[in-house]
């Protein structure tokens, strides 16, 4: 067993010295304090990287398929009213969602920017309890009326007992409706009357899509749209104006949810129209990103870059329809975050480092400054005995 211990105490890598034979200094006590402060900075610094999570970033090909792009927005437009505003979408599939009202919520705004009326059945007049009968009355419960389409009943049963109705009956054949007054629906309900009312208003409109996830757009542009001989149109005849202010503020627009570090280039994006018309275009790259935080949580959100241009033209020209148009196209990169914790061991070694790497830095200033300090006074010495 001595004999064990004896081999034992010959591995030992750090020989002891008797501390009769120690010397202390100043300098040696001033650098063992100013190293000691400095190890514990970086202890300190060392433990904060490692009690924070740290990301990683990967860029992988987007081989996903068959998903859904979720659209978030909420744009103001100060002195475009609410009663002649519509959001279509569409995309390169050829799937079309014109005069959306799902998921919409629409503000009546005043020359001020204070809200006049909040309505969240959606885009066009706002939604009549009762229809009308013939005679200008309201429908009771027992009574029934079936209104005239004007020519755009799809059938013999088809009725269009609101002025909402005729409109998206002539939208579904490709009609404009040039004068509401000659609609017997539109003229009681007052339609013209309504827009000549909100005229001056602005309104704030806010929500979501739920779009294929393949290239299209979507736009916010006065009168509702339909098709006619393959193109797409918006019937302005109904509102009898020669042009409209598309200014606008974008208080917020995404691509999916939000996820921590994600920056929108179009949030709180003014612009200010000069001209009586024209269509202002953004064409936004949309890159998939996935981010999982420390737990394994993932999100699948996008990040987009966008450029802006404006296009000037006459109202009615097809080529220059009035409006805000959001063109989007999708990038194959996947973008990937992934949060992860420094690990135990590679913080160890870094504790290790510091404290080993400064205990050996801080012996050879003190081995340095005594040994100078050891060679002057020698050489005093011998100079005041010559």
């Amino acid at each position: 067993m001595e004999g064990i211990m004896s081999k034992l105490r010959n591995l030992d890598a750090y020989p002891k010295i008797n501390e009769d034979f120690y010397s202390r200094t100043l300098s040696g006590g001033v650098i063992t304090l100013a190293s000691s402060i400095i190890m514990l900075l970086l202890f300190f610094s060392e433990l904060r990287l490692y009690l924070q999570s740290v990301t990683e970033t990967k860029l992988v090909v987007d081989t996903s398929r068959g998903e859904t792009l979720r659209i978030n927005f909420d744009v103001t437009f100060p002195a475009l009213p609410c009663s002649i505003l519509s959001l279509d979408a569409m995309d390169i599939s050829g799937e079309q969602h014109l005069d959306v009202k799902h998921d919409i919520i629409k503000k009546r705004l005043d020359s001020h920017g204070n809200v006049i009326e909040t309505r969240q059945e959606g885009i066009g007049a706002p939604k009549i309890e009762k229809p009308l009968q013939r005679h200008g009355g309201r429908l009771e419960h027992n009574e029934t009326y079936c209104g005239s389409c004007f020519g755009a009943e799809a059938s013999d049963d088809d009725c269009c007992n609101s002025c909402e109705d005729v409109r998206e009956a002539y939208r579904k054949k490709g009609w404009a409706l040039s004068n509401p007054d000659l609609i017997d629906q539109c003229k009681r309900e007052g339609f013209l009357q309504r827009i000549k009312d909100e005229d001056g208003e602005g309104c704030n409109v806010y929500g979501f899509l739920e779009v294929n996830k393949v290239a299209g757009n979507f736009h916010f542009a006065p009168g509702k749209s339909f098709q006619q001989s393959g193109v797409h149109v918006h019937d302005l005849l109904a509102f009898q104006k020669d042009s409209f202010n598309l200014s606008h503020h974008i208080n917020r627009l995404s691509y999916g949810e939000y996820f921590p570090g994600v920056v929108n280039p179009l949030d709180n994006v003014h612009w200010i129209q000069e001209t009586p018309s024209g269509m202002y275009q953004y064409f936004i790259k949309v890159v998939p990103t996935v981010y999982t935080d420390v737990n394994g949580h993932a999100i699948q959100s996008n990040q987009f870059s966008v450029t802006e241009h404006f296009r000037t033209g006459d109202v009615g020209r097809l080529q220059s329809l009035p409006g805000v148009f959001f063109f989007y196209d999708l990038s194959p990169i996947k973008v990937t975050f992934t949060e992860e914790h420094v690990s135990f061991l590679h913080f160890l070694t870094n504790v290790c480092a510091i404290v080993g790497g400064i205990f050996t830095v801080s012996g050879i200033l003190d081995s340095f400054i005594y040994h100078g300090q050891r060679a002057i006074k020698k050489k005093m010495e011998l100079g005041k005995f010559n």
